[in-house]
């Protein structure tokens, strides 16, 4: 099993919004950038959990834990010229975009912040990719030390 790191914005698509959706389940679609394409199609499988995390507002942080329930497959909101996701390049037989399924397992109340997370960003979280300076990935690898540490810091 491996674990991830999902952002979004809250006023896009929130851990509320997820937990509002039937069986708490979505795919994580729009996915716009290679790099995080790249782990969605080839990395990301089912089983995988991952923190859901709220970024670009006032308190950004861990908000929820997400399950995959399916592994990389085309997102269809690519070809959709009435989605904001569009892509107008994509080809359906040769799918540039991909998404996965995620689950809501649970909201963490309260959120982990980021200011939670930096303070431990020089010991413990000190290659978690969230925490470095200029990445802006959507979809990030966690490793399963960051993962128990991130955890058991709420116990």
């Amino acid at each position: 099993m491996k674990y991830w790191l999902f952002k979004s914005e809250p006023e896009t698509f929130s851990v509320g919004d997820l937990a509002k959706s039937k069986n708490r389940t979505t795919a994580w679609e729009g996915v716009r950038n290679y790099q995080a394409r790249n782990l969605l199609r080839d990395d990301v499988k089912k089983g995988d959990l991952g923190f859901f995390y709220h970024s670009s507002c006032e308190l950004p942080g861990i908000v929820g834990v997400v399950k995959i329930l399916r592994a990389g497959y085309a997102d269809s909101s690519a070809t959709d010229p009435k989605s904001e996701y569009f892509d107008p390049k994509s080809d359906p037989s040769e799918p540039r975009w991909f998404c996965v399924d995620v689950q809501l397992d649970k909201k963490i109340e309260p959120i982990i912040a980021l200011d939670e997370l930096r303070a431990h960003e020089k010991r413990e979280l000190k290659n978690m990719l969230v925490l470095k300076r200029g990445n802006r990935l959507s979809v990030t690898p966690v490793t399963s030390d960051e993962w128990r540490f991130i955890l058991s810091s709420r116990r």
